[in-house]
């Protein structure tokens, strides 16, 4: 007899995801502030709007911060994804249907 998996709450994925994201997030932060500190040896700007950051170091923290943020998010996302997917046999309902097959798009416009 074979064990069935338990189907899970897509809330909890969420809410996984949720926690998950916060967590990559704040230590992608200190990271990301550690590496600022050593290869500039001053604190990242508190606010890159602010005319009195010149404007070289408010480009490279927005760029470096943003795509450090969002890399973290993502890839803490897809490792909650794969849990919830190995706990069920199945990816959460709303990462099941995300466009990606190639076989089922529609030829392009022209």
């Amino acid at each position: 007899m074979s064990k069935k998996k338990k189907a899970k709450n897509p809330k909890v994925f969420s809410a996984g995801t949720a926690v998950a994201t916060i967590v990559a997030g704040m230590a992608a932060k200190t990271a990301l502030t550690t590496a600022w500190r050593a290869s500039t040896g001053k604190n990242p700007p508190a606010n890159p709007a602010d005319p009195d950051v010149e404007l070289w170091e408010a480009v490279a923290w927005a760029v470096a911060s943003g795509t450090v943020m969002a890399l973290a998010r993502m890839l803490a996302a897809r490792k909650t994804a794969e849990y919830y997917a190995r706990s069920t046999g199945h990816l959460p309902p709303e990462l099941q249907k995300d466009g990606q097959d190639a076989s089922k798009a529609s030829a392009p416009a022209h």
